[in-house]
Order: C-alpha cells, then sequence, then structure tokens
C-alpha cells in the first residue's frame, strides 16, 4: 500500500480504491498468494464491468511479480488465469513503450501481449478484456499500420480507427468505461484532440446517467494542458472557457447522482473531477468530491498538472477547496 506525500491527513495511494475485497487480493497477490484473486474473479464474471476493474488491478499488480506463473504451474485451467495473463501482458508491452525500451523488445512484447488476448478471447465467451487489451496495445501502433486500427467508423464524422475493437469490447459490456478510455487514448497517443473530440461529442449523449464515463473529457482537458507549450494560456480552460466549466459541472452533477445510487466512480475519475473543479473555482464542489474519496488519491492528474510537486499541488488544491466549504 503506497502512502502519499507531503503533511496533513493521512492519504492512500491504492489500485484497488474504495473496493475493499480488490483491497485484500492485491495484497495476497503481491505476497505471491493467487488463491484470493482467483475465489475475487470467480465472484466478479457476472457483472462485466466489475470484472474488467477488477483484472485490471490485479493483472497491473501481477505484471510486476512471477505469480501468475506459479499459478499457471499448478492450476493451469484457472479461472480467470488466462485474463490475467493478457492484462499482464499487455501491462509489461505498454510499460516497455513508455520506458523508451528498443524497439526490438516493445515490438517482442507486444507480440506476446496480443497473443494472450487472442487466447484469453477464445477461452471465456463474451469477456471484454481481451478486446480492451487489444484496443490499449493500439496505442502502441500510431501509424496505423494494422488493417484492424484503421477500420471505418460507424459515424461519417469519424474517421478510420480500431472501431471493431471497441465494437467487440461493447458486445461484451454496453459502455464498459475501460473500453472507452482505451479508445480515447489511441487518439490521444497519435496528438489528435479532433477526433477525440469528435469521438466523446458522439458517444458520450446516450451515456447512461451517473456513469463514469462523464468523466472522459476531463481527461482530455488534462491531456490539452499536458501537451501546451504555453502551459499558463492553456491552465485559463478551466476557468474562461464556458463550455469546459459547464462539462465540469455536468460531470460533478453525474457522479452526485451515482453517489445517491451507492454508486462508486473509480478514485482516479474522482481525483481528476476534484482537480477540474478546483481549477474552475467551484471550490465547494471540489470538497465535497474529496471528502467523498478520502482517505484515497490517485497520482493523476496531479501528476500531469505538476510533475515536480504533484504532492504539493495535491494538498493545495484540498486545503483551498476545504477553507472555501467550511
Amino acid at each position: 500500500m503506497d502512502v502519499s506525500y507531503g503533511p496533513g491527513p493521512q492519504l492512500v495511494q491504492h489500485p484497488a480504491g474504495h473496493d475493499e475485497k480488490l483491497r485484500g487480493a492485491v495484497e495476497e497477490l503481491r505476497a505471491g498468494r493467487w488463491w484470493a484473486a482467483r475465489a475475487l474473479l470467480a465472484g466478479s464474471w457476472r457483472d462485466r464491468a466489475l470484472w474488467t476493474s477488477r483484472t485490471q488491478a490485479l493483472g497491473a499488480v501481477a505484471a510486476h511479480t512471477d505469480v501468475l506463473q506459479h499459478w499457471a504451474g499448478e492450476e493451469p485451467n484457472g479461472f480467470g488465469l488466462v485474463t490475467l495473463q493478457a492484462r499482464a501482458s499487455v501491462e509489461l508491452a505498454l510499460m516497455a513503450r513508455q520506458s523508451g525500451s528498443a524497439p526490438r523488445e516493445v515490438a517482442a512484447r507486444e507480440h506476446s501481449a496480443r497473443g494472450w488476448c487472442w487466447q484469453a478471447a477464445s477461452t471465456l465467451a463474451r469477456d471484454p478484456v481481451p478486446w480492451i487489451g487489444l484496443l490499449a496495445l493500439a496505442q502502441l501502433d500510431t501509424g496505423q499500420a494494422r488493417p484492424e486500427h484503421r477500420a471505418g467508423a460507424p459515424d461519417q464524422m469519424l474517421p478510420p480507427g480500431p472501431w471493431a475493437l471497441l465494437d467487440q469490447a461493447l458486445m461484451a459490456d454496453p459502455w464498459n468505461r475501460e473500453a472507452f478510455h482505451r479508445m480515447l487514448r489511441f487518439w490521444m497517443a497519435r496528438g489528435e484532440s479532433g477526433p477525440a473530440i469528435e469521438f466523446l461529442a458522439t458517444y458520450l449523449p446516450s451515456a447512461p446517467g451517473g456513469s463514469a464515463l462523464h468523466a472522459l473529457p476531463l481527461y482530455l482537458y488534462v491531456d490539452r494542458y499536458r501537451r501546451a507549450e504555453r502551459k499558463e494560456a492553456v491552465q485559463m480552460q478551466w476557468t474562461d472557457d464556458e463550455t469546459v466549466r459547464n462539462t465540469v459541472l455536468r460531470a460533478f452533477g453525474h457522479w452526485q447522482a451515482a453517489l445517491a445510487q451507492g454508486v462508486r466512480w473509480p478514485v482516479v475519475d474522482e481525483s481528476h473531477l476534484a482537480h477540474a473543479l478546483w481549477a474552475s473555482r467551484q471550490r465547494p464542489q471540489a470538497a465535497e468530491v474529496f471528502a467523498a474519496m478520502s482517505p484515497f488519491i490517485s497520482a493523476q492528474p496531479w501528476q500531469s498538472m505538476a510533475a515536480d510537486r504533484p504532492g504539493d499541488l495535491l494538498r493545495q488544491a484540498m486545503n483551498q477547496s476545504y477553507a472555501v466549504a467550511g
């Protein structure tokens, strides 16, 4: 469990966030024990959204250990094992690119990950995770060399892209949060804000009320800031752009609706929402989100906003928001 930076109340950064059952399985997996993960996945299969989020967290942890090899050695056909192997291999491929590994190593990691994704797709019918994994790998193909990454779009306003992969994921789980995030990251990895904006404009109006998908534009605003050369000018988007402010408040309304129904957004979505509310000077609303997500935090978007002092910026935002909320 990673404890956050800086003075003040203890804040916790953990891949499981609010999911207490997942938190226990993550700690067991980190210790090299896979039985809790197997039991958790068996109990999550009927809820595809829960299955997706839990396999994502467990796969990211497993990528840094050899626990899946031990599991495979003892129980080769263990339920959820192949899905986690696909998750871990995709994570390793993305990490290889992000860390600047040699192209040959990145290509080898990607090839292995694709193999695991296809094996997972043939193991569990209607599992969205293999298709989400292939969507994630599409980020590595910025030139759209692979045919599946330049399929025709369902809307004439949208350019070719990995639409068939998105469709496969959504057939297994309509409105799957991670599937939409991976598709958005595909456009952001290419540095194309236009298609990203059109993608959200096409799909978001139909997204269910209270869905965490309504936080997607907030990621786009952070990416716009991260890429800008004159960051002080782009930073004004949260206060001067009426469309941005309205989108932030609309996301806040959906978050409130979800909370009223007993549904929690992922901590990283709450973190983006709290940041956007604070940056747009909606401080009482930001305080409400900070209080609800406590004691958990996410490194993003604070790391993107201030790479040299993300903890200081987070504390500043929390203190200013709580001061106004009073």
